[in-house]
């Protein structure tokens, strides 16, 4: 029987973040910007669900005066991953019958 896939990584700018997040740990704001191609009011939504549902952490400050917005995938955040793409697995697996 096929697992729910988490509805929350489901979202096609959600997984990208989070997969962006699982390579490099932590990442900028503009930086996940860029590599995923979204506005920023859009890519803020996003990331405050991710927050919301204890994924990942976001860290405010600023540098050379500048507002800076950094976001670090946690440990639930990696365990969230890690079962959704085992269970999407199960989706794409084909299992021959004799």
């Amino acid at each position: 029987m096929y697992k729910d896939l988490d509805p929350l990584l489901h979202s096609q700018l959600r997984l990208a973040i989070i997969s962006i997040l699982i390579s490099v740990n932590e990442a900028e704001f503009n930086y996940i910007k860029e590599k995923t191609g979204a506005s920023a009011g859009n890519l803020s939504v996003q990331l405050q669900k991710l927050k919301e549902a204890g994924y990942i952490e976001i860290e405010k400050s600023f540098k050379s005066n500048f507002p800076l917005t950094t976001c670090k995938i946690n440990v639930a955040g990696i365990k969230a991953f890690e079962a959704y793409v085992k269970n999407l697995k199960q989706y794409i697996s084909v299992k021959k019958e004799n």
